[in-house]
């Protein structure tokens, strides 16, 4: 059967219910009983999933699985559980060699005890900046935050969402990020100019939060102790960084990492043939839950794409635009509340970028602007949005709630409250 000429819309608040019922089902219960354990979520995104086949209708069962089926077998969803699968191996298998451990103590002895917190987020916006992916960034620099927040007892959530946080400065500022080519080339300006606009935005944001690493960091106190380092077990770390900077896929890299843990790993006599194999099988196991909300998630949201959700936002936000400013906002509000609904920065700027591009010319916005605007909000609700893939790849490796990392994201927010000022107070003055 063609499910195009049978599809018939839903209004549009019942489109986007299944991500009012997943919010409710897990966000607002797990903040009622005040633990965000009590309601797991894959449960919320089953719940919501179901709900999102039950409403969807012009079609049969049969075909609303199929569509659903669509979504989650999405060639994004599928290359994010390729990288779960693969990061799960290299975090397990190099936490069974002790590379993880070693990088720590490298890391304790480098820098000053106070400085940690600082030079953990400076490390995360430099790789993010270097190779234009945060979910690369996080696979990186999580275990080793992880070792970090054991060693100097910080909260892991804490350290995790310094990582998390740094990544997306590069993930909207590098010249070769998927949502800086995204935004310009649908805005039709240059890489190097949205560039220069987006860095009066969000670097200060990133120098204030810099600024207040350095001021927790005063609390700190390092081990007196650092165990002598064994340089040797530090290698496959070094590979996943240097090739990562280089820009080699971050399937490669990881599957580099993997080799290297287990030669080094074998040659250190640090653990046989079969351990190498049982931590890798662990690791893979241990990403079980995660590739599970994966698949739910991108099948509930491309339901709500199909039951013409995202239509009704775009239509919402632009019928009453009549000025710069609310056109800016307005773009503003596409592409967040489009990230909402596909989890996906890049896609969500593809989707609304030829809408913004329209609204720019109408209003006469600075295309510049409007690329910066596109990009930053993207990557604002991409980290903080508790089923993204960052949020769950930092959350599967520190087995945590992604919740739990939420409200220590002080860059993705005070990178959204600046911009958002930026809007209002018409502010680089020159491109607005």
């Amino acid at each position: 059967m063609n499910t195009r000429n049978c599809k018939q819309p839903l209004p549009g608040w019942l489109a986007l219910s299944p991500l009012l019922v997943f919010l409710c089902t897990y966000l607002i219960t797990s903040i009622l009983v005040n633990d965000f354990y009590k309601v797991p979520i894959t449960v919320a995104f089953t719940i919501s999933a179901g709900y999102a086949i039950a409403i969807t209708r012009g079609i049969p069962l049969e075909q609303r699985l199929l569509q659903f089926s669509k979504g989650a077998a999405n060639r994004n969803i599928m290359l994010m559980i390729w990288i779960f699968i693969l990061a799960g191996a290299f975090a397990q298998s190099a936490k069974e060699m002790g590379a993880i451990n070693e990088t720590v103590n490298l890391t304790l002895h480098i820098l000053p005890s106070n400085l940690l917190f600082a030079g953990i987020f400076l490390a995360a916006c430099f790789i993010s900046l270097s190779i234009g992916t945060s979910v690369g960034t996080i696979v990186a620099l999580t275990p080793v935050a992880i070792g970090l927040a054991d060693k100097v007892d910080v909260s892991l959530p804490f350290i995790v969402a310094i990582v998390v946080g740094g990544s997306f400065f590069g993930d909207n500022l590098s010249f070769i990020s998927d949502t800086t080519i995204a935004s310009t080339r649908t805005q039709g300006c240059t890489m190097r100019d949205k560039f220069k606009v987006n860095s009066l935005i969000v670097v200060p944001a990133a120098i204030l939060v810099l600024g207040l690493y350095i001021y927790l960091g005063f609390s700190i106190e390092a081990p007196i102790h650092i165990d002598k380092i064994e340089w040797v077990k530090v290698i496959p770390y070094l590979i996943v960084l240097v090739t990562a900077i280089m820009g080699v896929h971050v399937v490669v890299v990881l599957t580099l990492g993997i080799l290297s843990t287990g030669i080094i790993g074998l040659l250190a006599s640090e653990m046989s043939f079969f351990d190498w194999f049982g931590a890798m099988g662990g690791g893979i196991i241990g990403m079980g839950e995660l590739i599970i909300i994966t698949l739910l998630a991108g099948g509930m949201l491309e339901l709500i794409r199909y039951n013409g959700g995202i239509d009704f936002i775009i239509r919402s936000l632009t019928k009453r635009v009549n000025s710069k400013r609310a056109a800016e906002l307005s773009i503003a509000g596409l592409v967040s509340i489009a990230n909402l609904c596909t989890a996906n920065n890049t896609i969500a700027i593809i989707t609304v970028g030829p809408i913004a591009k329209d609204i720019a010319i109408k209003f006469n916005l600075d295309k510049r602007k409007s690329a910066s605007i596109l990009d930053t909000f993207s990557c604002f609700v991409q980290g903080i949005i508790p089923y993204g893939a960052q949020l769950l790849m930092a959350a599967g490796l520190a087995g945590i709630s992604p919740i739990s990392i939420i409200a220590n994201l002080y860059y993705p927010f005070t990178m959204g409250i600046i911009a958002l000022l930026a809007i209002f107070f018409r502010y680089p003055k020159k491109y607005s």
